[in-house]
Parts: C-alpha cells; structure tokens; sequence
C-alpha cells in the first residue's frame, strides 16, 4: 500500500518505520523540506517528499502535525486531494503547544474541529499511544494482552482500512464509533495512554465522560492558533511526543 505522512516527529517517524518494516511504500514530509529527513529515508527506505507530494501519495494519508498548523496545511493542500483518500489523524489538543482553540474549548471533539478545517472526513487513531510502544510493543494476533488501539471516523471504508492497518502493526484495533465520539480518546480519558487489551479500551470507552479535564484547558488569555499560525506564516510543523502524561 502507498501511504503519505506528513510530519517526521515521533508518531510520524515512528509509523514511517513500522510501515515500512511491513513493506508498505512510504513518502513523508515536514515542514522543512525532503532534505532534512534524508537519515530517516536512508534508514527506513521511506521516500522524502515535499507536503504536497506527500498528500498525493497514496491510498492513506496520515497528518501528525500539532493542531495549531492544521488551518494552515487545510489552505494549501486539501483542495485538490482525491476523494479516495483515507485522512488519518492522531493529533491531540493540548491549549500549552496550540494555544486556545475556541471551538474544542466549547465541546467539538478535536478531530470533528480537524475535519471541519480540512474539509473532508478523517478517522482518529495512533493518538493515545506512546511513539515507543508503538513502536515496540505490537504483538501477533490472539496474543494474550496485545495492546488495543481505538478507531473513530464516518466514513465505514476509511475506518475498516484502517483497522486493518493497526492489526498489521501488532493491535487489536477497537471500532470506537463516530466522529463525533471520538471524544472518549481523547486527552484525559480512560483510554489515553493505558495501553489497555480490547476489553479494556471498550470498557474506558464506556466509563469515559463528556467535559475535558482542567490540565486539558486553555486559559482564557492564551492566543489562538489561527492568530499565531498568521504572525508565524502558518508553517506546519511536526507533533511533539504524545500521548502526554500530564
């Protein structure tokens, strides 16, 4: 399978090198520019590309990038890509790094805001795991304890193909509904970085509740990432390491 990363942080370096290890074809990008990721290319076999070949890639595009700079990436790339396109997001909110976003502060769910400013579905996963269990920690099917992974989205085919992904890297993955219930994987959560079996993603799925915990809030002061993208020329740039403890 062909697949486009866009951003080389942790997550995205990581998924570069275990779908690689898989044989997938992979081309990622960042912000920076194909030459800055030549190690990682070198390393992996992986393909560096420019962001906008990255999004014209293949069948999965997978965006890591903080949210701050998704308004941004949505205004020069998202017009023009195909509609067969599964969109994978395993961004995270938090208001330290991407400053106040007012509509997840009023209750979107962050992937709904992501897909809102892409104009186009997406499916949430890879975003309550560490990169290095990720990384190390997958396991064969019917393994006692094989790590689940929760997957949200829409759009039936996209989750299905998707699901099939996190199988492929050693979890079980966890159909965890809607779009719109992807809140319960969210920064907080029962099921965010616990690295639970199936039964016990389902069951923080179940016990998770509506509302973000304080240490996942914005203070009233902090700037917007629309704001700050502008000032900074909206470059996007790589996740940070996530899921974060705190």
């Amino acid at each position: 399978m062909k697949i486009g990363i866009i951003g080389a942080g942790h997550i995205g370096g990581t998924l570069t090198r275990r779908f690689r290890a898989l044989g997938h074809e992979v081309f990622v990008a960042n912000s920076r520019g194909p030459e800055s990721l030549a190690g990682l290319a070198a390393e992996t076999g992986a393909t560096a590309v420019t962001v906008v070949e990255a999004a014209r890639a293949g069948e999965v595009l997978v965006v890591t990038i903080p949210m701050k700079n998704i308004p941004r990436l949505a205004e020069t790339l998202f017009g023009n890509l195909p509609e067969n396109v599964a969109v994978v997001d395993t961004g995270n909110y938090y208001p330290q790094r991407d400053g106040r976003i007012a509509e997840i502060e009023s209750g979107t769910t962050e992937s709904r805001w992501t897909s809102q400013q892409l104009g186009r579905p997406v499916i949430k996963a890879f975003n309550n795991i560490y990169a290095k269990h990720l990384l190390e920690l997958g396991q064969p099917a019917g393994s006692p304890g094989r790590i689940a992974l929760p997957v949200a989205g829409d759009d039936k085919a996209a989750k299905s193909l998707v699901l099939k992904l996190v199988d492929e890297l050693g979890f079980d993955g966890v159909d965890a509904g809607g779009l719109d219930d992807s809140w319960k994987q969210q920064p907080g959560t029962p099921v965010y970085g616990t690295d639970f079996d199936a039964d016990g993603v389902r069951r923080g799925l179940s016990e998770a509740k509506p509302g973000r915990l304080p240490e996942f809030r914005a203070p009233v002061e902090t700037r917007s990432p629309t704001s700050d993208a502008r000032r900074n020329n909206g470059a996007p740039t790589d996740e940070s390491s996530q899921p974060r403890a705190s």
